[in-house]
């Protein structure tokens, strides 16, 4: 007989999230597919994170402070 279930792993035993239709002691064989439930960080989330210092006009004079034509003033 097979059965899919979905289960978590506390780090020693396999937890089944639904009731299982199988006596106890029962010899089974595990396929194991983990999905990561952990969402992924968008690149906002990323950038935030850093904690980025820059003058208050940055967003405006982006280009010239990336090419260097502009004094940084803070």
């Amino acid at each position: 007989m097979t059965q899919i279930l979905e289960a978590t792993f506390d780090g020693e035993v396999f937890k089944p999230l639904t009731s299982v239709k199988l006596p106890k002691n029962t010899r089974v064989q595990l396929v194991v597919n983990s999905s990561d439930t952990t969402p992924a960080m968008s690149f906002l989330d990323i950038a935030e994170g850093l904690n980025l210092q820059g003058p208050s006009d940055w967003s405006l004079r982006i280009n010239e402070y990336l090419n260097s034509e502009a004094e940084i003033q803070e």
